[in-house]
């Protein structure tokens, strides 16, 4: 199998794509029921009140949802589009969608129907997806409901068109079920949070939104290849492999010429996404064989989220028609770089300022500074939630690594920030005149967009105009970082405005009451900023002294969203509720828990029917081989014996640990309590992946290589 999947990837042709007819200009939304189409297609009347639902929040009545769903249908049909979907985000990690056809049959004759009701509401079955208890099996309804805020788009399979529209997904008793609704909330949140602090500054603000870009990392490998590879199919990453002679140490795949093959692959998924409205900047290769990266513009938070899911599933499907699987996990391949997803994030008022960038003048930069250090003492407070946030089976294997930040949360702002937030603490009043020294606030415009260094170790880095966190996994839906920053940072700035307002109250100045509580919140938050080498076993141990947490695993990291903390950012704003923070808990153990364990299941197969049976047949030809050297007196070399013993000792221990993993599987689920079993799988079952492995890699150096069956990472990584 190995080989004839050798042979088909070598003999793999370039999937050539034709270049696009239609300018990219026209192309760009072409499949998107943007703001433009809306203006040509509704009324005046429906226009507005999509346009306020989307700028302001307000409902739409179903008299004007009718109006909306008519205009949808012909546009939708008009493009050739034969099914509508509500496309939703449950939290099984990816989205979700269930097709219905345009057409009624009526005397004979189709007919097409699409009305309000199925523009606003459709009823999936919420027993079914995850939902962490909030639903009983036989209790199966739940809805999703039409997000006005991320245009319908048509997307477009080999055969056929599908109108999707972005939807939140809830429970029949309103609980949120999905990615999408809690983010919204947390948006309106930051939106109301951020304007009435901005307010000190500017009247005209009236609204902040936020701001996200998306980096997406992710590796290409031979479909043939991947199809060899069990646990590649079944787990998306090598649960055995022995690493190349050659893998990135030379810094020669990074940004260098992309394979035609790949170009190709990435131009034809480029002019899918451009159609969709994905504003698409950016390729190349990246660190590691075989891998790569995409990066958009910036959008906003929500419509950022939904271009990247969507882009997922295109790269997905367009890498089928090139011969490739595309692999999201954080980590495939041990002992090279895994994949990350950075979530850059900023605010923009509705006046076109940038929040996180500063100004020309010192009144500006005051604003600039509020949101600045109001920012790290939402990421201080809420350090252990961000962690959560981010914490899944597959990315504990990248966090801590060379290419990622690792589990300690801090923040990096430069050294030149780090100077001015330095002056702009130790600045006090003369004793004499009372009246204010500078308060360094001026010496604000020095800062140029790149007048900062970058520091690739920091999961959570300012970057000229932008927090970029980089922890985040590629698998991952972006959403739930998302929702926990805006959240926090929202949190952060009411907690702020009522204690400006309070020494405002008693007489201070307005500008006065500012600076001295983003002294007070500077202070609070120090411990936190680090501009270091995050990597240093130095930084861990300076890390612990300063209080900071260290949390290496998935199981213990989750435990953030049931905490104090955890309810005083999410339930007393009303983004979860408390039964909803539970629900994920649960959600998200029982995720581990079988992500781990069906790895642990390939794990075995793996071991008994590819690697020990290789192993075993090799083994035997040695032994015959030293038996008839010895049948005609050729005594057998010591190399011989120690290598038979060698390959002997290997699968023995290959087979002892395996058994062992078995069995702690096994005692694992028994255990009633999901965080128990989580924790329990991670000890006991993962913790037991390596010592597996050690034994099969070496094997994989040992056995004669026309006998081992798994195409290796050479293979996978280099054959393109």
């Amino acid at each position: 199998m190995r080989f004839d999947a050798i042979k088909a990837a070598q003999n793999r042709k370039v999937h050539k794509v034709k270049t696009a007819e239609t300018p990219i200009p026209e192309l760009y939304g072409s499949n998107v029921f943007s703001d433009e189409v809306m203006k040509n297609i509704l009324s005046k009347e429906a226009y507005k009140s999509v346009n306020s639902s989307i700028k302001e929040g307000k409902s739409i009545n179903r008299e004007m949802a009718s109006h909306v769903a008519a205009g949808l249908k012909r546009w939708a049909l008009d493009k050739g589009a034969t099914h509508y979907t509500h496309w939703f985000q449950p939290l099984t990690g990816s989205t979700a969608e269930k097709h219905d056809s345009f057409y009624d049959p009526d005397n004979g004759k189709a007919i097409e129907k699409f009305s309000a009701e199925n523009l606003v509401q459709q009823e999936p079955d919420a027993s079914s997806l995850p939902n962490g208890g909030l639903r009983n099996t036989f209790e199966a309804r739940g809805y999703t409901a039409w997000d006005p805020s991320s245009p319908a788009f048509i997307y477009e399979n080999t055969s056929g068109k599908t109108l999707c529209i972005p939807t939140v997904f809830v429970s029949y008793n309103g609980e949120a079920l999905d990615y999408k609704a809690p983010l919204l909330k947390s948006i309106n949140f930051v939106d109301k949070a951020a304007t009435a602090v901005c307010k000190y500054f500017d009247t005209k603000i009236t609204s902040c939104k936020a701001s996200l870009g998306i980096e997406q990392e992710y590796f290409l490998v031979d479909e043939a290849l991947f199809n060899a590879r069990p646990d590649l199919m079944l787990c998306g990453r090598t649960l055995i492999g022995h690493a190349p002679a050659k893998g990135q140490q030379m810094d020669d795949h990074y940004f260098g010429s992309i394979p035609d093959r790949v170009f190709n692959y990435m131009y034809d998924f480029e002019l899918e996404a451009i159609k969709l409205g994905i504003p698409l900047k950016t390729r190349h290769n990246e660190v590691a064989p075989g891998q790569y990266e995409c990066a958009p513009m910036f959008e906003d938070v929500n419509l950022a989220i939904d271009h990247n899911l969507l882009l997922m599933d295109l790269m997905d499907e367009v890498a089928r028609k090139h011969g490739f699987r595309v692999l999201f996990h954080e980590k495939p391949f041990a002992g090279i770089n895994g994949s990350g997803k950075h979530n850059n994030w900023s605010l923009i008022t509705n006046t076109g300022i940038n929040l996180l960038s500063p100004g020309k003048d010192p009144d500006s930069n005051l604003l600039f500074l509020t949101i600045f250090i109001n920012t790290i003492k939402a990421v201080k407070d809420n350090a252990d939630i961000i962690r959560a946030s981010i914490a899944s089976a597959s990315n504990d294997h990248r966090l801590g690594a060379n290419e990622a930040p690792p589990a300690i949360i801090s923040v990096f702002v430069g050294s030149t920030l780090t100077k001015v937030l330095k002056a702009f603490e130790q600045d006090k009043k003369s004793g004499t005149d009372g009246k204010e020294r500078s308060i360094n606030i001026d010496k604000i415009p020095e800062i140029l967009a790149d007048n900062t260094d970058r520091n690739r170790t920091s999961p959570f880095a300012f970057t000229g105009n932008k927090f970029e966190l980089r922890a985040v996994g590629s698998t991952s839906n972006s959403a739930q970082p998302m929702t926990v920053l805006n959240s926090a940072v929202a949190n952060q700035l009411l907690e702020f405005k009522d204690k400006v307002d309070a020494r405002i109250k008693k007489g201070t100045s307005k500008k006065q009451a500012i600076v001295a509580e983003l002294k007070v919140a500077l202070k609070a938050s120090k411990n936190i900023l680090f501009e270091g080498n995050n990597y240093s076993d130095d930084w861990a141990k300076e890390a612990e002294k300063r209080g900071l947490s260290n949390i290496k695993n998935t199981p213990e990291s989750l435990k953030a969203y049931v905490s104090a903390q955890a309810m005083k950012t999410f339930v007393n704003h009303g983004i979860f509720t408390k039964e909803e923070l539970h629900a994920r808990l649960e959600i998200m153990f029982e995720e581990y828990v079988k992500k781990i364990q069906i790895e642990g299941r390939v794990l075995a197969d793996l071991v008994y029917t590819y690697v020990l049976p290789s192993a075993i047949t090799y083994l035997s030809t040695l032994a015959s081989n030293v038996k008839v050297l010895n049948d005609v007196n050729l005594k057998a070399g010591k190399a011989q014996h120690e290598l038979i013993k060698s390959i002997s000792d290997y699968i023995d221990d290959a087979k002892k640990q395996t058994d062992k993993m078995i069995e702690s599987r096994k005692k694992a689920n028994k255990m009633a309590d999901s965080q128990k079993m989580a924790v329990a799988y991670h000890h006991n079952v993962k913790e037991s992946f390596d010592n597996i492995r050690r034994n099969v890699d070496k094997l994989e150096q040992l056995v004669n290589d026309k006998l081992w069956q798994l195409p290796k990472y050479r293979e996978l990584l280099f054959i393109k």
